[in-house]
């Protein structure tokens, strides 16, 4: 008799959670089973590995994001696996208009290329979709309407105050923060108690029945960090907002599981909710995913070493680098660099090779603190792709760059191609090609003084420039050098006759000479040029003189020298 007792009260307690489910979630008749009969296995090669970005549409793009997805897409992609965006979008209150457009665009600008998920706004590609968190809620809530019928979770009714009063009740028992155990007010509450708040209109959310103990550890591997022993988790945590709507927890659980990801890449400060999500995966009978953790980026702060900042850090921003100029090759080989230091002698032997070529290597990113960001080394990586565009190649990123953040000087590049093809083929033959240009918002100072607009609405700093020179002995080696220069004289006649001139004008034709005999001359060679360098280009270092004189043409060097007049 108490065993049939027993049964009885198991059928009761059964029947009673699925009155509650039902009175949950009205709406909702699809089965998990046949949700999971929607999304079946991926057809994948031995070792493939299916990876994801899953962003969150709550302001810019962040570095650290950007840097993830790339680790995320060549581990997927070297593979012969699938690389897809699914979009967390399930808090409605922290989204920013504009934001899933960003995401987007950026990682098309940074040529990640996506095989599944929203490529363009308003259009998803895949059979796994939708790809938008917000557009999922029914699978969720079927999901979770089945816990309530296996007792795996339960609905709670505390309001905000009520929360917050609990709080300060386990600060003042000195115990650890959270919803759980005896602290967990709705744990033990029966179905029919429930029901009858529904029947208020109360409207609750949806607790995960936790069985973790955190004396108990969870061991796991993760493929950066290597073996992990972590605390089990015994918080009753959220699983269904009172909006219908799931936390991330549940969310990317259910969602990395029907969609098939192999591997899971995102930043450490998810590390330690690792247990709880392995607990999840364990709760809803599923094979989780493997999980690897990527220590943060970080900056330099006098001595002291930190995250990059949302809030302080402009460079913490992808669009940050597009302003700049800086072409996405560069921001993507360095961030390889950061993820793999031998990244770097690969890069400098294959100059014919992309990014795309180079085999990632897991072992070289098991480190522990974050990588520093260092845009000296951004700087060198960004100088040498540069150097290495074809002409037209250099001409259509600069102009492009330029119309966006620069249109003054785009219009005066455009307005005579053939010209600026020419300024921008300077020094760029040979075997040591020029690489005094790490992103195209240096343009201006590169190249400006070509255009006469542009030099004439930028003023010429002679105190620091030419401060040595009376404006009296600038002016007449203006006037001379102007009154001589002749553009069909060959780069060895050139020389000769500035040298002759330069002597002419009580300047030692070389360096030697003057140290040899400072009393006998007013200066050397390189003052003369250093002062018609100055005079043409508005500064005492350019690229080869002779060779800007040929571009800039006689009337734009001898108007510039012989109007001088300080």
């Amino acid at each position: 008799m108490c065993y049939y007792n027993d049964i009885m009260a198991l059928d009761n307690n059964l029947l009673a959670r699925q009155k509650l489910a039902a009175a949950l979630f009205p709406k909702i008749e699809e089965s998990p089973q046949m949700i999971e009969a929607r999304y079946p296995r991926r057809q994948l090669k031995l070792g493939a590995m299916v990876t994801r970005i899953a962003p969150s549409p709550t302001g810019f793009m962040h570095l650290g994001g950007l840097y993830t997805a790339l680790i995320s897409e060549r581990l997927a992609h070297q593979s012969g696996g699938v690389f897809f965006l699914r979009i967390e979008d399930t808090d409605s209150k922290r989204a920013v208009p504009g934001a899933l457009e960003l995401i987007i665009n950026s990682l098309a600008h940074f040529g990640l290329k996506l095989d599944e998920g929203e490529t363009e706004l308003g259009r998803e590609i895949g059979d796994y979709g939708p790809y938008q968190q917000s557009k999922r809620a029914s699978i969720y809530q079927a999901f979770v309407k089945q816990l309530i019928v296996s007792g795996q979770a339960y609905p709670a009714f505390e309001t905000v105050e009520e929360l917050e009063e609990l709080t300060k009740k386990q600060e003042a028992s000195k115990v650890a923060p959270g919803y759980y155990g005896p602290w967990a007010y709705w744990r033990d509450k029966t179905p029919a108690e429930a029901l009858a708040m529904l029947d208020k209109g109360f409207k609750p959310v949806i607790r995960w029945r936790s069985n973790g103990d955190p004396e108990h550890q969870v061991i796991v591997n993760d493929m950066f960090k290597g073996r992990l022993a972590l605390r089990e988790s015994n918080q009753d945590i959220v699983l269904l907002k009172s909006d219908g709507l799931p936390t991330y927890h549940l969310a990317h659980v259910i969602d990395d599981h029907l969609m098939g990801t192999t591997h899971v890449i995102r930043g450490d400060e998810w590390l330690s909710s690792l247990p709880l999500h392995l607990q999840l995966f364990a709760t809803l009978g599923w094979q989780p995913p493997v999980y690897g953790h990527l220590a943060p980026i970080q900056k330099l702060v006098g001595q002291s070493r930190r995250k990059l900042s949302k809030r302080h850090d402009p460079e913490a921003s992808v669009t940050f680098y597009d302003e700049a100029g800086y072409p996405p090759e560069a921001v993507i080989s360095y961030l390889l660099n950061l993820a793999n230091p031998s990244f770097e002698a690969w890069f400098m032997s294959h100059p014919d090779k992309r990014w795309e070529d180079y085999l990632l290597i897991i072992a070289e990113l098991k480190k522990g603190a974050g990588a520093l960001l260092d845009f000296q080394k951004l700087d060198s990586y960004s100088k040498e792709i540069i150097s290495r565009l074809s002409l037209n190649e250099l001409l259509e990123q600069a102009l492009t760059w330029a119309k966006k953040y620069d249109p003054p000087l785009a219009q005066a590049m455009s307005r005579d191609l053939a010209y600026t093809t020419e300024v921008l083929n300077i020094d760029r033959s040979g075997e040591r090609r020029r690489k005094d240009i790490a992103k195209w918002s240096e343009l201006r100072a590169v190249i400006g003084y070509f255009y006469d607009d542009i030099w004439a609405a930028t003023p010429l700093d002679l105190a620091s420039q030419l401060g040595d020179y009376s404006l009296s002995e600038i002016r007449t080696i203006a006037q001379a050098v102007a009154a001589s220069y002749k553009p069909q004289d060959s780069q060895a006649e050139w020389l000769a006759k500035l040298r002759q001139l330069s002597q002419t004008l009580g300047y030692a034709p070389d360096t030697i000479s003057y140290r040899q005999n400072p009393q006998r001359y007013k200066g050397s060679f390189g003052d003369v040029a250093k002062i018609i360098r100055v005079l043409l280009v508005g500064r005492n270092q350019s690229p080869d003189l002779y060779a800007v004189m040929q571009v800039m043409g006689q009337e734009r060097v001898r108007t510039r020298l012989a109007n001088f007049t300080g």
